[in-house]
């Protein structure tokens, strides 16, 4: 005969599960401890205790400092520092730490309810806890390949997701020359003002629109003129009548194999308008000096000459590769059905090229985007735009970022500007890789 009091019993012992997540919820172990778990137990309320005695205070104070960025103004006196005062920035890199610290202490504490409701769930069904000897074996043989990862995402939290948010929060704040530099001024929150600074004040939007406009045609001419330069001349040491391939190939890829930082100062001074061989040599022929690097046009037309040098050769030697690969029944039966040179090239030789270097060839425009070298060394943004704030014809986003920061002290502004450019390569990039036959068909495997 079943007693009137078992479903009594039951109801109670269902509840044992959420009565152990309840303790650990108020304080780190105690679950673990009714779980009869105790040495478990014991070391986690220590570690609370530890975390609540020893860094309760700097944890608040690092979250104080994130949300004001100070409230102590330097008090100088007759040209010294009476009272040193806030360090915005200070307080803005100690917050963010801690607040990566509190996020983790968070995890693990979210991880240590979840323990106390999974073991009592386990004694009701009769699995009995494991003891600090189990305890350890277990976490050993389910856990070590967390433990092997868990100092790569410490210092991948600390040296990437650190610096990203870093860069990140300045754009929200006024952290710029001569104002609103510490320890000298205080720096403050101001929101999405610097964002709409970009587009609404005059000087800011005209520079912003006609560097990004710059930017996006670089990007555009720099990938083009490298991509099918190398197609070209991979086409040409290709043909069968063409004798000494190798030697062509190397010859080639000299470009590429000597650094682009050496080539770069090489060819500012062979197109330099005054004495550069470039035009000494159109003198010789009765054309007038080109002022190559002093006017916006010129300085454009070499820019993406130089480019194209350095940048040919890795396409030519990737290409060659794959025009080798191509069958050549495709050719052979093409020319039986009496396609031109033109239509083969067209219709088998572009297509198969394209989908094999598709993704390349979208990263190499997002790298185009960002292709600091050659502007600074070449250009350094110039020549010079009177229309422009701190940024000169030639100059593509990046390198107006520099110039913000190392030359200007606009840091809001130029961390504005990293996020926007962000933002273009990202969704340019993502909606790209997603078009490509490659991207299409290897969905279709999966």
């Amino acid at each position: 005969m079943i007693s009137p009091n078992f479903p009594a019993v039951n109801k109670q012992t269902s509840r044992k599960p959420l009565i152990s997540s309840l303790l650990s919820l108020l304080f780190m172990g105690l679950g673990q401890l009714y779980n009869r778990q105790f040495a478990k137990g014991l070391l986690m309320v220590i570690f609370e205790a530890y975390i609540l005695i020893f860094w309760s205070s700097p944890i608040a104070k690092g979250i104080w400092g994130l949300v004001t960025l100070g409230e102590q103004v330097q008090v100088r006196s007759r040209g010294r520092i009476v009272e040193q005062g806030d360090h915005s920035i200070f307080l803005l890199v100690e917050g963010i730490i801690f607040l990566l610290a509190l996020i983790l202490l968070i995890c693990f504490y979210i991880f240590s309810i979840g323990d106390a409701y999974k073991v009592r769930k386990g004694i009701e069904a009769g699995i009995p806890a494991n003891d600090a000897k189990q305890s350890i074996k277990f976490a050993w043989e389910r856990g070590y390949v967390y433990f092997l990862l868990a100092p790569a995402i410490i210092f991948t939290m600390f040296l990437t997701v650190l610096p990203l948010l870093f860069g990140i929060l300045i754009a929200f704040t006024n952290y710029s020359g001569p104002n609103h530099l510490p320890p000298k001024h205080l720096v403050d929150w101001v929101g999405f003002k610097t964002f709409t600074n970009l587009f609404s004040l005059t000087n800011w939007s005209n520079t912003f629109f006609g560097v990004i406009k710059w930017t996006l045609l670089w990007a555009v001419l720099a990938t083009a003129t490298t991509y099918f330069t190398g197609l070209f001349y991979s086409l040409i040491i290709n043909v069968k009548a063409i004798k000494f391939k190798k030697m062509w190939r190397t010859i080639y890829i000299l470009p590429w194999a000597i650094p682009a930082f050496i080539s770069i100062l090489i060819f500012r001074n062979f197109f330099n308008a005054e004495f550069g061989p470039l035009n000494e040599y159109l003198g010789l022929i009765g054309i007038d000096k080109i002022p190559w690097l002093g006017d916006p046009f010129w300085a454009k037309v070499a820019l993406v000459f130089v480019n194209t040098w350095l940048g040919f050769p890795f396409w030519l030697a990737l290409m060659s590769g794959v025009l080798t690969n191509i069958d050549r029944d495709l050719y052979e039966a093409a020319e039986i059905d009496g396609a031109s040179s033109w239509q083969r090239f067209q219709s088998i030789t572009l297509p198969l090229v394209l989908f094999a270097t598709a993704p390349l060839l979208i990263m190499s425009f997002a790298g185009n985007l960002n292709n600091f070298n050659i502007i600074y060394l070449f250009t350094e943004g110039g020549p010079v735009n009177m229309d422009y704030s701190f940024a000169g014809s030639t100059d593509i986003l990046i390198s107006w970022i520099f110039k913000l920061t190392l030359q200007q002290n606009q840091f809001n502004t130029a961390s504005a500007v990293s996020i926007l450019v962000f933002i273009i390569i990202a969704v340019f990039s993502i909606w790209n890789f997603r078009q490509t036959r490659a991207f299409k068909e290897e969905d279709m495997i999966q």
